[in-house]
């Protein structure tokens, strides 16, 4: 009975520890930093504060990478991708860098951050099935089909490899 007292004490006390632990933490912006504003203006103070949450996540830095890319602001883009691949990037980091510049109609940029992927992990399937998929689209059916071949060899049976080669086939963009 005792042990069961001490321990709803200690329990109590951690959680009380906890509370006023939270309460003192800084407080975050919010939709105050947003709302009322233009949307340029807004768009812009939520890429920073997004920024700030994300330290040194590639995935995070390279998708505020992709918005400041795709709104015109290139410089802090590249930046941001910059920053993004600076600590051991994997392969599907550098696909990530290249679907920004893909979606910004730059194939040759896009084509090195793809070829990087590639060559930083040879044997992922699926970075092959939707690399394969952008070079069809693009108009390189040959390339591609080389891509979605060693895809389908490897893993015949993902589901994903099959929709992606019908996006390309179909000029549908890809989906996520």
């Amino acid at each position: 009975m005792r042990a069961t007292r001490v321990l709803t004490v200690a329990c109590a006390s951690l959680a009380l520890g906890v509370c006023i632990g939270l309460s003192a933490k800084d407080k975050l912006p919010g939709f105050e930093i947003l709302q009322g504003k233009p949307p340029k203006e807004a768009g812009v103070a939520a890429l920073q504060e997004a920024e700030k949450l994300a330290g040194n996540g590639s995935w995070e830095l390279i998708a505020i990478a992709r918005v400041y890319y795709l709104s015109g602001d290139h410089a802090k883009a590249q930046s941001l991708i910059d920053r993004a691949l600076s600590h051991k990037p994997k392969a599907t980091d550098f696909q990530r860098v290249g679907e920004i510049f893909a979606a910004a109609g730059d194939s040759a940029q896009a084509e090195t951050y793809y070829q990087r992927a590639l060559a930083a992990d040879p044997k992922d399937d699926t970075g092959q099935s939707e690399i394969g998929a952008w070079y069809i689209r693009l108009g390189q059916r040959e390339k591609g089909e080389e891509l979605l071949a060693k895809a389908l060899a490897k893993n015949p049976d993902d589901l994903w490899h099959y929709v992606r080669a019908s996006e390309a086939y179909l000029s549908v963009p890809p989906g996520r």
